[in-house]
Protein backbone atom coordinates (compact mmCIF):
# COMPACT_ATOMS: atom_id res chain seq x y z
CA UNK A 1 0.00 0.00 0.00
CA UNK A 2 1.49 3.35 -0.96
CA UNK A 3 1.98 6.03 1.64
CA UNK A 4 -0.08 9.21 1.41
CA UNK A 5 1.72 12.32 0.16
CA UNK A 6 3.43 14.52 2.72
CA UNK A 7 1.39 17.24 4.32
CA UNK A 8 3.89 20.07 4.04
CA UNK A 9 4.54 22.13 0.95
CA UNK A 10 7.91 21.15 -0.59
CA UNK A 11 10.57 23.81 -0.37
CA UNK A 12 10.98 23.86 -4.14
CA UNK A 13 7.29 24.23 -4.86
CA UNK A 14 6.55 27.73 -6.18
CA UNK A 15 4.27 30.12 -4.33
CA UNK A 16 0.63 29.31 -5.06
CA UNK A 17 -0.68 31.20 -8.07
CA UNK A 18 -2.83 30.86 -11.16
CA UNK A 19 -2.99 32.45 -14.59
CA UNK A 20 -6.09 34.08 -16.10
CA UNK A 21 -6.13 35.90 -19.46
CA UNK A 22 -2.34 35.83 -19.51
CA UNK A 23 -2.05 37.50 -16.10
CA UNK A 24 -0.45 35.74 -13.14
CA UNK A 25 -2.29 36.10 -9.82
CA UNK A 26 -1.00 35.17 -6.39
CA UNK A 27 -3.37 32.90 -4.48
CA UNK A 28 -4.07 33.75 -0.87
CA UNK A 29 -3.57 30.96 1.70
CA UNK A 30 -6.67 28.93 2.59
CA UNK A 31 -7.54 27.57 6.00
CA UNK A 32 -7.09 23.89 6.86
CA UNK A 33 -9.93 21.54 6.02
CA UNK A 34 -11.66 19.86 3.12
CA UNK A 35 -12.60 22.35 0.40
CA UNK A 36 -15.31 21.02 -1.94
CA UNK A 37 -14.67 22.80 -5.24
CA UNK A 38 -17.06 22.94 -8.20
CA UNK A 39 -15.29 22.81 -11.56
CA UNK A 40 -16.50 23.36 -15.15
CA UNK A 41 -18.83 20.82 -16.76
CA UNK A 42 -17.38 21.52 -20.19
CA UNK A 43 -16.41 25.12 -20.82
CA UNK A 44 -13.20 25.84 -18.90
CA UNK A 45 -14.19 29.49 -18.54
CA UNK A 46 -16.98 28.49 -16.13
CA UNK A 47 -14.87 28.63 -12.99
CA UNK A 48 -14.68 31.25 -10.26
CA UNK A 49 -11.61 33.15 -9.06
CA UNK A 50 -12.24 31.68 -5.62
CA UNK A 51 -12.17 28.14 -7.02
CA UNK A 52 -8.88 28.86 -8.84
CA UNK A 53 -7.31 30.35 -5.70
CA UNK A 54 -8.43 27.34 -3.66
CA UNK A 55 -7.02 24.85 -6.15
CA UNK A 56 -3.73 26.75 -6.27
CA UNK A 57 -3.36 27.11 -2.50
CA UNK A 58 -4.41 23.60 -1.46
CA UNK A 59 -1.78 21.12 -0.28
CA UNK A 60 -3.27 18.65 -2.77
CA UNK A 61 -6.25 18.31 -5.10
CA UNK A 62 -8.32 15.13 -4.65
CA UNK A 63 -9.59 14.08 -8.07
CA UNK A 64 -11.65 11.26 -9.61
CA UNK A 65 -9.55 11.11 -12.78
CA UNK A 66 -6.25 12.97 -12.48
CA UNK A 67 -5.98 13.17 -16.29
CA UNK A 68 -9.15 15.27 -16.45
CA UNK A 69 -8.22 17.51 -13.53
CA UNK A 70 -4.63 17.89 -14.79
CA UNK A 71 -6.02 19.47 -17.97
CA UNK A 72 -7.95 22.04 -15.92
CA UNK A 73 -5.00 22.87 -13.66
CA UNK A 74 -2.61 23.17 -16.61
CA UNK A 75 -5.02 25.53 -18.39
CA UNK A 76 -4.79 27.92 -15.44
CA UNK A 77 -1.11 27.36 -14.65
CA UNK A 78 -1.74 25.61 -11.31
CA UNK A 79 0.95 23.26 -10.00
CA UNK A 80 -0.81 21.69 -7.01
CA UNK A 81 -0.15 17.93 -6.59
CA UNK A 82 -2.99 15.56 -7.44
CA UNK A 83 -4.31 12.61 -5.43
CA UNK A 84 -6.59 10.00 -7.04
CA UNK A 85 -9.84 9.22 -5.21
CA UNK A 86 -12.62 7.27 -6.94
CA UNK A 87 -15.12 4.52 -6.20
CA UNK A 88 -12.56 1.75 -6.71
CA UNK A 89 -9.94 3.04 -4.26
CA UNK A 90 -12.12 5.12 -1.94
CA UNK A 91 -12.10 2.65 0.96
CA UNK A 92 -8.29 2.53 0.95
CA UNK A 93 -7.63 6.22 0.32
CA UNK A 94 -10.23 7.71 2.65
CA UNK A 95 -8.33 6.95 5.92
CA UNK A 96 -5.14 8.44 4.42
CA UNK A 97 -6.96 11.61 3.42
CA UNK A 98 -8.65 11.96 6.80
CA UNK A 99 -5.26 11.50 8.49
CA UNK A 100 -3.80 14.32 6.39
CA UNK A 101 -6.73 16.58 7.20
CA UNK A 102 -6.34 15.88 10.92
CA UNK A 103 -2.74 17.11 10.78
CA UNK A 104 -3.92 20.47 9.46
CA UNK A 105 -3.73 20.00 5.69
CA UNK A 106 -5.91 21.96 3.30
CA UNK A 107 -7.23 19.61 0.62
CA UNK A 108 -9.42 20.46 -2.37
CA UNK A 109 -11.97 17.86 -3.50
CA UNK A 110 -13.13 17.99 -7.13
CA UNK A 111 -15.10 15.71 -9.43
CA UNK A 112 -14.40 15.17 -13.12
CA UNK A 113 -16.94 17.89 -13.88
CA UNK A 114 -19.37 20.06 -11.94
CA UNK A 115 -20.12 20.00 -8.24
CA UNK A 116 -18.63 17.14 -6.21
CA UNK A 117 -20.84 14.67 -4.30
CA UNK A 118 -23.43 14.58 -7.13
CA UNK A 119 -23.12 11.01 -8.46
CA UNK A 120 -19.55 10.59 -7.20
CA UNK A 121 -17.90 9.04 -4.09
CA UNK A 122 -17.18 12.35 -2.37
CA UNK A 123 -20.10 12.02 0.05
CA UNK A 124 -18.38 9.41 2.22
CA UNK A 125 -15.21 11.49 2.44
CA UNK A 126 -17.20 14.54 3.53
CA UNK A 127 -19.18 12.45 6.05
CA UNK A 128 -15.97 11.02 7.55
CA UNK A 129 -14.39 14.47 7.70
CA UNK A 130 -17.38 15.89 9.57
CA UNK A 131 -17.33 12.90 11.96
CA UNK A 132 -13.73 13.88 12.82
CA UNK A 133 -14.69 17.54 13.36
CA UNK A 134 -12.77 18.57 10.25
CA UNK A 135 -14.08 21.72 8.61
CA UNK A 136 -15.74 21.25 5.21
CA UNK A 137 -15.82 24.38 3.03
CA UNK A 138 -18.08 24.65 -0.05
CA UNK A 139 -16.70 26.46 -3.09
CA UNK A 140 -19.84 26.69 -5.27
CA UNK A 141 -19.97 26.77 -9.03
CA UNK A 142 -21.10 24.80 -12.09
CA UNK A 143 -23.68 22.01 -11.85
CA UNK A 144 -25.05 20.00 -14.76
CA UNK A 145 -28.30 19.49 -12.84
CA UNK A 146 -28.99 23.19 -12.41
CA UNK A 147 -27.69 24.15 -15.86
CA UNK A 148 -30.12 21.69 -17.45
CA UNK A 149 -32.98 22.75 -15.21
CA UNK A 150 -32.78 26.44 -16.15
CA UNK A 151 -32.91 25.77 -19.91
CA UNK A 152 -35.44 22.93 -19.95
CA UNK A 153 -38.53 25.12 -19.79
CA UNK A 154 -39.99 22.95 -17.03
CA UNK A 155 -41.09 23.99 -13.53
CA UNK A 156 -38.12 24.87 -11.31
CA UNK A 157 -39.81 25.58 -7.97
CA UNK A 158 -39.48 21.89 -7.04
CA UNK A 159 -37.25 19.23 -8.57
CA UNK A 160 -35.95 15.78 -7.69
CA UNK A 161 -32.54 14.53 -8.82
CA UNK A 162 -32.60 10.76 -9.38
CA UNK A 163 -29.28 10.25 -11.15
CA UNK A 164 -29.12 7.10 -13.29
CA UNK A 165 -32.14 4.83 -13.60
CA UNK A 166 -31.69 1.01 -13.43
CA UNK A 167 -30.18 -0.52 -16.58
CA UNK A 168 -32.91 -3.15 -17.14
CA UNK A 169 -36.34 -2.15 -18.41
CA UNK A 170 -38.46 -3.97 -15.81
CA UNK A 171 -36.57 -2.51 -12.86
CA UNK A 172 -36.46 0.85 -14.59
CA UNK A 173 -40.24 0.99 -15.09
CA UNK A 174 -40.79 0.03 -11.49
CA UNK A 175 -38.51 2.83 -10.30
CA UNK A 176 -40.18 5.33 -12.65
CA UNK A 177 -43.55 4.34 -11.19
CA UNK A 178 -42.20 5.00 -7.70
CA UNK A 179 -41.12 8.48 -8.79
CA UNK A 180 -44.33 9.28 -10.65
CA UNK A 181 -46.18 11.03 -7.83
CA UNK A 182 -43.33 13.41 -6.90
CA UNK A 183 -44.75 16.93 -7.35
CA UNK A 184 -41.73 18.37 -9.11
CA UNK A 185 -39.54 18.11 -12.18
CA UNK A 186 -37.55 14.87 -12.34
CA UNK A 187 -33.87 15.09 -13.32
CA UNK A 188 -31.85 12.11 -14.57
CA UNK A 189 -28.38 11.41 -15.90
CA UNK A 190 -28.36 8.96 -18.80
CA UNK A 191 -25.94 7.37 -21.24
CA UNK A 192 -26.45 8.23 -24.93
CA UNK A 193 -26.70 4.58 -26.01
CA UNK A 194 -29.57 3.91 -23.57
CA UNK A 195 -31.43 7.18 -24.03
CA UNK A 196 -34.03 5.96 -26.55
CA UNK A 197 -35.14 2.95 -24.50
CA UNK A 198 -35.23 5.02 -21.30
CA UNK A 199 -37.46 7.58 -23.00
CA UNK A 200 -39.71 4.72 -24.14
CA UNK A 201 -40.05 3.44 -20.58
CA UNK A 202 -40.69 6.94 -19.25
CA UNK A 203 -43.41 7.48 -21.86
CA UNK A 204 -44.98 4.08 -21.10
CA UNK A 205 -45.21 4.82 -17.38
CA UNK A 206 -45.65 8.60 -17.22
CA UNK A 207 -47.64 9.18 -20.38
CA UNK A 208 -47.47 12.48 -22.26
CA UNK A 209 -45.59 14.61 -19.74
CA UNK A 210 -43.38 17.39 -21.14
CA UNK A 211 -39.66 16.62 -21.11
CA UNK A 212 -36.29 17.94 -22.23
CA UNK A 213 -32.98 16.38 -23.29
CA UNK A 214 -29.97 18.57 -22.48
CA UNK A 215 -26.80 17.37 -24.24
CA UNK A 216 -23.20 18.58 -23.97
CA UNK A 217 -24.13 21.57 -21.81
CA UNK A 218 -21.71 24.54 -21.99
CA UNK A 219 -19.76 22.82 -24.80
CA UNK A 220 -19.52 23.68 -28.49
CA UNK A 221 -22.27 21.24 -29.54
CA UNK A 222 -24.69 22.05 -26.72
CA UNK A 223 -28.27 21.16 -27.64
CA UNK A 224 -31.59 21.09 -25.79
CA UNK A 225 -34.56 19.20 -27.26
CA UNK A 226 -38.00 19.72 -25.78
CA UNK A 227 -41.28 17.91 -26.32
CA UNK A 228 -43.61 15.32 -24.85
CA UNK A 229 -42.17 12.02 -23.67
CA UNK A 230 -43.91 10.02 -26.45
CA UNK A 231 -42.69 12.43 -29.15
CA UNK A 232 -39.12 12.44 -27.88
CA UNK A 233 -39.14 8.66 -27.47
CA UNK A 234 -40.33 8.18 -31.05
CA UNK A 235 -37.77 10.65 -32.41
CA UNK A 236 -34.83 9.11 -30.57
CA UNK A 237 -35.88 5.57 -31.53
CA UNK A 238 -35.58 6.54 -35.20
CA UNK A 239 -32.15 8.17 -34.88
CA UNK A 240 -28.60 7.06 -34.18
CA UNK A 241 -27.70 7.40 -30.48
CA UNK A 242 -26.52 10.92 -29.68
CA UNK A 243 -23.00 11.61 -28.51
CA UNK A 244 -21.90 13.34 -25.32
CA UNK A 245 -23.19 13.75 -21.81
CA UNK A 246 -26.95 13.74 -21.27
CA UNK A 247 -29.23 15.28 -18.65
CA UNK A 248 -32.86 14.19 -19.03
CA UNK A 249 -35.69 16.15 -17.40
CA UNK A 250 -39.39 15.28 -17.05
CA UNK A 251 -42.14 17.65 -15.93
CA UNK A 252 -44.25 17.03 -12.83
CA UNK A 253 -47.66 15.33 -12.83
CA UNK A 254 -50.80 17.37 -13.32
CA UNK A 255 -52.02 18.82 -10.06
CA UNK A 256 -55.50 17.41 -10.61
CA UNK A 257 -55.72 14.47 -12.99
CA UNK A 258 -59.15 13.89 -14.58
CA UNK A 259 -61.16 10.92 -13.40
CA UNK A 260 -60.63 7.76 -15.47
CA UNK A 261 -63.63 5.62 -16.45
CA UNK A 262 -63.80 2.33 -14.55
CA UNK A 263 -63.67 0.25 -17.72
CA UNK A 264 -60.56 2.11 -18.95
CA UNK A 265 -58.84 1.69 -15.59
CA UNK A 266 -59.70 -2.01 -15.55
CA UNK A 267 -58.38 -2.49 -19.07
CA UNK A 268 -55.05 -0.91 -18.16
CA UNK A 269 -54.79 -2.99 -15.00
CA UNK A 270 -55.60 -6.23 -16.80
CA UNK A 271 -52.81 -5.57 -19.29
CA UNK A 272 -50.36 -4.64 -16.55
CA UNK A 273 -51.23 -7.71 -14.47
CA UNK A 274 -50.23 -9.97 -17.35
CA UNK A 275 -46.55 -9.22 -16.68
CA UNK A 276 -46.39 -7.42 -13.31
CA UNK A 277 -47.24 -8.14 -9.69
CA UNK A 278 -50.32 -6.50 -8.18
CA UNK A 279 -48.14 -3.92 -6.42
CA UNK A 280 -46.12 -3.02 -9.51
CA UNK A 281 -49.16 -3.02 -11.79
CA UNK A 282 -50.91 -0.60 -9.45
CA UNK A 283 -47.85 1.67 -9.35
CA UNK A 284 -47.53 1.75 -13.14
CA UNK A 285 -51.23 2.35 -13.83
CA UNK A 286 -51.47 4.95 -11.07
CA UNK A 287 -48.55 6.83 -12.61
CA UNK A 288 -49.98 6.54 -16.12
CA UNK A 289 -53.48 7.71 -15.21
CA UNK A 290 -52.75 10.07 -12.34
CA UNK A 291 -55.29 8.24 -10.16
CA UNK A 292 -54.60 7.75 -6.44
CA UNK A 293 -52.40 4.72 -5.91
CA UNK A 294 -54.53 3.42 -3.04
CA UNK A 295 -57.59 3.36 -5.26
CA UNK A 296 -55.75 1.68 -8.15
CA UNK A 297 -54.13 -0.88 -5.85
CA UNK A 298 -57.49 -1.84 -4.34
CA UNK A 299 -58.94 -2.38 -7.81
CA UNK A 300 -55.85 -4.36 -8.90
CA UNK A 301 -56.34 -6.69 -5.92
CA UNK A 302 -59.98 -7.26 -6.92
CA UNK A 303 -59.09 -7.98 -10.55
CA UNK A 304 -56.24 -10.30 -9.59
CA UNK A 305 -58.51 -12.25 -7.23
CA UNK A 306 -61.20 -12.50 -9.87
CA UNK A 307 -58.68 -13.80 -12.41
CA UNK A 308 -57.44 -16.47 -9.99
CA UNK A 309 -61.01 -17.52 -9.22
CA UNK A 310 -61.86 -17.82 -12.90
CA UNK A 311 -58.69 -19.76 -13.70
CA UNK A 312 -57.86 -21.94 -10.69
Amino acid sequence: MSKPPADHRPADRPSPSYTVLGLRAEAEPIRPGLHVVATPIGNLKDISFRALATLASADAVIAEDTRVTKTLLAHYGIATPLVTYHEHNAAVMRPHLIARLKTGAALALVSDAGTPLVSDPGFKLVADALAENIEVVPIPGPSAVLAALVVAGLPTDRFFFEGFLPPRSAARRQRIAELAAIPGTLVFFESPRRLAEVLGDLAAVLGGRPAAIARELTKHYETVRRGSLPDLAAALAAEAPPKGEIVLLVGPPDAAAPEVATEDLDAKLVRALETLSVKDAASVVSAETGQPRRKVYARAVELSAARRAADP
